[in-house]
């Protein structure tokens, strides 16, 4: 926790820390050194607003790592000259924080002022805990702002939600990162002073190799300079700073979701190339190689189906084979999966088939099956005319019997109606030739 409540110091008039890591010296102590997030800034935009110090407001943050949230937090408390307290949800308890927003209470009453309430990794904290701060901000005791890097409509409760507005900031661009970078070089007071200098191609390295992320692009300039002599930082220094690239990635949040989005559609869309690029993205960031297995399993039955009876195969294969091999041995095999199924014919005819289906079951209840294609084990069951002319399809024309089998309120309904891709075209050729034959029979008697 970091608090100027009691009369410490405030962000923007503290003394320069030389010891302090360049990406913390750097950071921005007005509005005008942001960058990146120039929407926000927009006339009549919230945080414009508070920049101009016309109205004070609760916010939600939500944004990538590095992309501005805590800066914000604290200009914002900075430029409305409040009290500000900080808080990250993974150390900090609730009584904790209930403490702090007793005592920013009575700050209130004393000075009619309200404390700025900055609250890291807000969605680590449980919809009852988030609670806690309600009555607080309904009474004006703090303005919260809350930062997130997963997507507050799932992490966040709707009554807090409905007492801040959620502003959404951008990844930083390749130029925006470039930008920090140059000015960190030459800052004669929090930054390296001009003491180094970086080729234009290991710039570019530096910028793109951050992903988007201030901290990260500062922390791997800071690594870079150490190493650097009179020579300026090239392609090969930048390499070793930025190590192996950070990908970000939740796999219990919205990242999860995104990529596996993007995966399934790629696939339904027959795109090996982009098929290969999310599941790469997702092995690569830590997912588990069997949820992706399974989630192809499902793909096979809901947009391959009887378009290609083997995809479901390969992908229980699949499975397995990683099961039995782990990584990495077991990840070209969902590979070879995932490279199946973008180019297999599709066909989600018994996906949405078995839908009607369930949906007409959902409507219609428990409708008894027409009696003759009841068994009839006993003489009571035979006097009710359980099985009273079955006929068996083997001996049958064609190998198809002309009877009945759906409810007599479903007599006629149809709920799969076969493609025209792959193996499901042959299907529909093998159930239009049984359509005709019991036609012609009916006609026939």
């Amino acid at each position: 926790m970091t608090e100027d409540l009691f009369g410490s110091p405030r962000p923007a008039q503290a003394a320069i820390d030389a010891t302090a890591p360049l990406a913390d010296r750097m950071r921005p102590r007005i509005f005008d050194e942001l960058v990146g997030q120039d929407p926000l800034l927009a006339p009549g935009a919230p945080l414009a607003l508070m920049r101009d110090g016309r109205h004070l407001s609760s916010i939600v943050l939500w944004g990538p790592p590095g992309s501005g949230k805590t800066t914000i937090a604290r200009l914002v408390a900075t430029t409305a000259g409040v009290p500000f307290v900080a808080f990250s949800a993974v150390l900090t308890g609730v009584k904790e924080i209930k403490e702090t927003m007793a005592r920013a209470a009575l700050e209130r009453r004393r000075t009619g002022k309200p404390t700025v309430l900055f609250l890291d990794e807000i969605h680590r904290f449980n919809r009852a805990q988030q609670d806690a701060f309600l009555a607080h901000v309904e009474r004006g005791d703090i303005i919260l702002i809350g930062a997130t890097t997963e997507n507050p409509s799932f992490e966040v409760n709707a009554a807090l939600l409905s007492r801040a507005r959620v502003l959404v900031l951008q990844e930083l661009t390749t130029e925006a990162l470039k930008a920090l970078i140059e000015r960190a070089i030459a800052d004669p007071v929090r930054g390296l002073g001009g003491r180094v200098r970086i080729d234009a191609e290991a710039l570019e390295l530096l910028a793109a190799g951050a992903d988007g992320d201030a901290r990260r692009a500062l922390t791997a300039l800071e690594v870079a300079a150490a190493g650097a002599s009179e020579a300026p930082i090239d392609l090969e220094a930048v390499q070793r700073a930025l190590a192996r690239k950070h990908l970000r990635y939740d796999r219990a949040g919205e990242e999860h979701y995104n990529l596996i989005s993007a995966l399934h559609k790629s696939l339904r869309d027959s795109d090996p190339h982009a098929g290969l690029y999310w599941l790469a993205r997702m092995l690569a960031a830590g997912e588990d190689p069997l949820y992706v297995a399974r989630r192809l399993v499902r793909f096979a039955s809901e947009d391959v189906g009887n378009a290609d009876p083997q995809a479901l195969t390969l992908a229980v294969a699949a499975f397995q084979a990683y099961h039995q091999l782990g990584s990495p041995e077991g990840e070209l095999a969902i590979a070879q999966l995932c490279v199946y199924l973008a180019t297999a014919p599709k066909s989600n005819a018994v996906y949405v088939g078995f839908g009607r289906a369930t949906e007409e079951v959902e409507r219609s209840g428990s409708l008894p099956p027409p009696k003759v294609i009841l068994n009839a084990p006993t003489g009571l069951m035979k006097g009710l005319g359980y099985g009273r002319g079955y006929r068996y399809a083997h001996d049958e024309p064609g190998g198809i019997a002309d009877q009945q089998h759906l409810p007599d309120e479903l007599e006629g309904r149809r709920f799969y109606e076969p493609g025209d891709q792959g193996h499901e075209a042959e299907v529909r050729r093998r159930m239009q030739s049984w359509e005709r034959l019991l036609r012609e029979r009916g006609g026939a008697a």
